[in-house]
């Protein structure tokens, strides 16, 4: 199974969106919780070069935000990050 990692703050409703498209897909990730771990954020941007959350990564792919990990699933590549093929 895939190594899912989200950056997520609890209040945001984009998290919600993105945990729920990965629930759909029947998947388990590792949440890091920037409310909970405030010195967190500056990896975040780091590793994405963003600044908002959700911050989506699979198999330490950035798969970017949740309309990212959307257009992701409408495309196919989801999919294809998941069964480990990579873009």
């Amino acid at each position: 199974m895939a190594d899912v990692v989200m950056y997520v703050r609890e209040s945001c409703p984009y998290c919600l969106r993105a945990r729920l498209l990965l629930g759909s897909k029947g998947l388990r990730w590792d949440e890091i919780d920037l409310d909970q771990e405030p010195r967190r954020r500056l990896e975040m941007i780091e590793k994405s070069g963003r600044h908002t959350v959700p911050q989506i990564f699979i198999d330490g792919t950035h798969v970017g935000g949740s309309d990212d990990l959307a257009a992701a699933e409408s495309s196919g590549l989801l999919g294809r990050l998941l069964a480990g093929s990579g873009a």
